[in-house]
């Protein structure tokens, strides 16, 4: 594809997205508050088991491909597809939920959506996707843009040079089969949701723009704020400003060659806490052009066993949540359906929410924010993935960076996740210290963590035994005590010792219960046995030495093909503290109460 000569320069951090698997553009932050215009809607979509629209029968790709959208109008010429007559898909949403043939699908959809554009004189354009699961390969007017792998973050591509006046086709190749070097693997515990499933939009910019921006309380300290701003363009040596009103702020910085500037300054602001999710305008100015945000300012940092948030002592009362919609059960695709989730977790008294296990959508964090609770953001490393692959490797590692750069001035997160249960060994020890190390040159300033394991010492005794505790800022593991391989009154015998002296979050914990189903207490899937597993973890909790937080698992039911008992599960993750249909189990009170009690005591 022939491009104008464009000087993309790395920002300090070099958040690069998803540079080694695709040719996409150095990702695009704050979309939202962007001059831009929505490709949402009704898409028209091919399903492509076999990706005969890719491949010919020699499995070679084709210059012909469903890529060149077609029109169907020669008929005595031999073409197997036809756009105009298939049928459509909603986008955002996943296939899955919306037809019925879709449901267990993996493999190639295509999308293809024809819209009218309107050129406009010294203006950039970029399409831009919120996520695609799992592999996007993108045309634009029959023109390959390139491809991107990773279901969970967003990618953009310039178009400057081939969007046209008039009719434009956009064609998105998706394929969501699951594959032993991917991260994730094949082996997970959540619906692999396929398809468009985020926001799709044009973005215009002016020749030379602000891509990338960072504003936030310098690492333990509280009154200096510190932050850069990283242009885009052919011209980059330029004057910017940088202006938080609220605080007569006002910061103007003039970039160097590669369009990149930083500054530091004394600050006294209203700090973000959950009690108080204080959020300031910031306006960031490059010639015409001003871009808005609103950014918290906080500090975390960890002390002995305590995790500090603006040098005081917090306790993470949390809970785990999927990106997966309340009521309907499909992937989340709007604001309405974040907040329905996180209120819930607001009524049931949390200050934390740890979002699994993969980065959700940028309004999910940005809304968390805006109701003062805190979050654990992950990436999926998650179970038994290829450690000695470095293919595997550079997508973790592309997936993280695309995270952390999507969503480092939000001050509501305090801990990036790197993994959830993965087993121990030398590869994978190495695999993730890389990636720790990875987060401290992004972001230095928030805590690093991953869902470890507990380890049996001796009867009655339970620990953490894992090599990786010694890289985490926090001593985090999940442990379903009472739930796998034990009844809930096992709870009542065991105790916990750490080696480390670190903060303890205890990431998972519970078990599953059918909303309605009622029993003994020893009766599995039974509110009666879930919420009598509840109690004795919380008492088993409140001894355990250096606890800063809890995310039991989960806020809410949600789909897992794993999930196979008729009349109980079917195909349902059970293990919700409120159904699929918003209705509160016993075991969301249990909680409910701990937590008000938690509260009181660190008021």
């Amino acid at each position: 594809m022939k491009k104008k000569s464009r000087n993309f320069s790395v920002s300090l951090l070099l958040l690069l997205s998803s540079s080694i698997f695709a040719q996409s553009s150095p990702q695009i932050i704050n979309v939202e508050n962007r001059a831009s215009i929505s490709l949402n809607g009704l898409w028209k979509t091919i399903i492509d088991p076999f990706e005969n629209g890719y491949y010919d029968y020699r499995r070679l790709p084709m210059k012909n491909g469903y890529g060149q959208d077609k029109d169907y109008v020669d008929k005595s010429s031999l073409q197997e597809y036809n756009f105009a007559t298939d049928k459509t898909l909603m986008v955002p949403g996943d296939w899955n939920t919306q037809r019925a043939e879709l449901y267990y699908y993996e493999g190639t959809v295509w999308y293809r959506n024809r819209f009218n554009y309107q050129l406009k004189k010294d203006k950039r354009v970029f399409l831009y996707f919120g996520a695609v699961n799992y592999e996007a390969i993108v045309y634009l007017n029959g023109k390959l843009l390139g491809k991107h792998i990773g279901g969970f973050t967003p990618f953009n591509f310039e178009v400057t040079d081939i969007i046209k006046e008039g009719q434009n086709s956009i064609v998105v190749k998706v394929d969501n089969k699951r594959a032993l070097d991917a991260v994730p693997t094949l082996n997970s515990d959540w619906w692999n949701y396929g398809g468009i499933t985020r926001h799709v939009s044009l973005i215009e910019t002016p020749q030379t723009f602000v891509r990338d921006y960072y504003v936030q309380l310098k690492k333990g300290d509280k009154n200096t704020l510190t932050g850069w701003v990283q242009l885009d363009g052919n011209k980059l040596v330029k004057t910017a400003q940088v202006e938080i009103p609220e605080l007569k702020i006002k910061q103007k910085l003039t970039t160097n060659e590669n369009g990149f500037a930083s500054f530091e300054c004394s600050i006294k602001p209203s700090y973000w806490t959950p009690e108080n999710p204080k959020l300031y305008a910031v306006n960031i100015t490059l010639d015409n052009e001003q871009l808005s945000d609103e950014i918290g300012f906080r500090t975390i940092e960890t002390k002995g066993t305590q995790i500090l948030l603006n040098g005081k002592p917090i306790f993470c009362r949390g809970v785990c949540i999927h990106e997966e919609a309340a009521f309907r059960n499909g992937r989340i695709f709007s604001k309405e359906e974040d907040i329905t989730l996180l209120q819930w977790a607001k009524e049931m008294g949390c200050n934390f929410v740890r979002l699994a296990h993969y980065p959700h959508n940028e309004q999910m964090i940005r809304q968390a924010e805006r109701l003062g609770l805190l979050v654990w953001s992950e990436i999926p490393v998650y179970w038994t993935i290829q450690w000695s692959n470095p293919e595997t490797y550079k997508n973790a590692e592309a997936q993280l960076t695309d995270n952390i750069t999507r969503d480092k001035n939000r001050s509501n997160i305090i801990i990036w996740s790197i993994a959830n249960e993965t087993p121990h060994g030398d590869t994978r020890l190495n695999f993730l210290t890389r990636l720790a190390t990875k987060v401290r040159e992004l972001d230095p300033v928030r805590l690093v963590g991953a869902a470890m394991e507990k380890e049996e010492m001796k009867p009655g005794l339970m620990t953490v035994n894992d090599d990786l505790s010694k890289v985490m800022d926090v001593l985090s593991f999940n442990q379903y005590v009472g739930w796998y391989g034990s009844l809930p009154e096992e709870c009542d015998r065991v105790n916990w010792t750490f080696s480390e002296e670190k903060p303890v979050i205890v990431s998972e914990f519970g078990g599953g219960a059918l909303y309605g189903m009622r029993g003994g207490k020893t009766e599995r899937f039974t509110e009666d046995y879930q919420e009598d597993l509840y109690i004795r973890s919380v008492n088993m909790l409140k001894r355990m030495p250096g606890l800063a937080g809890t995310t039991p698992w989960i806020l809410k039911d949600f789909r897992s093909p794993r999930r196979q008992l008729r009349d109980i599960q079917d195909d349902f993750n059970r293990k919700g503290l409120i159904s699929d249909q918003g209705e509160k189990k016993k075991a969301f009170f249990v909680m409910k109460k701990w937590y008000e009690e938690i509260k009181e005591k660190y008021k």
